[in-house]
């Protein structure tokens, strides 16, 4: 077995929660929905280019803002461009974030969190 790299992240949660991460990710993040099978749940798929890469799917068991226990999970870090395109973004979106650099590379890290309070790091090359 060989891994080759991540296939994509799945939000479960109460249909008003998905609607509210799905606005975030499209328009802050600026990941476009794209064509997703005809599961027997509804949701959505996020994409980034031609790759699904995140995949939303509505609990109708679920309501509110209260999450699922996800256990030690942390955060989803993503591989991207346009740094300065994206602190604008998120600047414009009252989002909070902060920033580190990677010491022997430059690369800088974007760490924030998106409605459902998931912990999300962008990299970009230094």
């Amino acid at each position: 077995m060989t891994i080759h790299g991540l296939a994509h992240v799945n939000i479960r949660a109460s249909e008003a929660m998905i609607e509210r991460v799905r606005r975030f990710h499209v328009d802050v993040l600026g990941l476009s929905e794209g064509a997703r099978p005809a599961f027997r749940s509804r949701g959505y798929w996020l994409y980034a280019g031609d790759r699904d890469l995140i995949h939303l799917t509505i609990d109708p068991a679920m309501s509110g803002d209260a999450p699922a226990r996800t256990g030690w999970l942390d955060h989803f870090a993503f591989a991207a461009t346009g740094l300065d395109a994206m602190l604008a973004r998120l600047d414009a979106a009252s989002v909070a974030y902060q920033i580190d650099r990677v010491p022997s590379s430059g690369e800088a890290q974007v760490f924030f969190r998106d409605p459902a309070g998931i912990a999300i790091e962008l990299n970009f090359a230094g």
